[in-house]
């Protein structure tokens, strides 16, 4: 059980590490003429996202969730699967990547890396590391709320991103 709760601290410094990063990239965004259009949802997201480190922890706690090597290992991949590419959306994007929905004026929708093979590959790595974490200890209820919650709030963020990208939908390799 420690591991799984340094595993949560892990994950919960590397949040931390991309709310730094969210903060400078919308500095720069907002220097270039960049505004946030997130339409209501940011923080049902920021809110659903800071709960699901803890409710895993109390899930495993609470229910007395077993470790199953079997699953939790399979997880555990797919946890560090979805890090992997949430990372390489980050530096694909550059100084363009954020928590929030903002769009700078005049730069192209980016079509590289990961973005060539999905639309929106952080919001899958997001989904799978939603699901994926809680069940590495068994937190089987955690997982099928946040995804459920995640799955929702993801529709209403896509719709809102996919509306503020609509006038630079001119492709771009950056």
């Amino acid at each position: 059980m420690p591991w799984y709760a340094l595993l949560l601290a892990a994950v919960a410094a590397e949040r931390g590490a991309e709310l730094v990063l969210a903060r400078r990239n919308a500095r720069w965004s907002r220097e270039r003429g960049g505004l946030p259009v997130d339409g209501g949802h940011y923080p049902w997201m920021v809110a659903l996202h800071t709960a699901l480190l803890p409710a895993c922890l109390l899930e495993v706690l609470a229910a007395g969730r077993p470790f199953r090597p079997v699953l939790g290992w399979a997880m555990l991949a797919v946890v560090a699967a979805a890090q992997g590419l949430r990372w390489w959306c980050v530096r694909t994007l550059g100084r363009r990547w954020n928590t929030r929905v903002i769009v700078v004026p005049g730069l192209p929708a980016v079509t590289a890396g990961p973005y060539r093979l999905l639309r929106h590959p952080n919001y899958a790595a997001v989904a799978a590391e939603g699901a994926a974490l809680p069940l590495v200890h068994g937190a089987w209820v955690t997982a099928a709320g946040f995804t459920l919650l995640n799955a929702w709030l993801l529709a209403v963020r896509v719709r809102c991103e996919e509306a503020a990208l609509a006038p630079s939908r001119a492709p771009s390799t950056a």
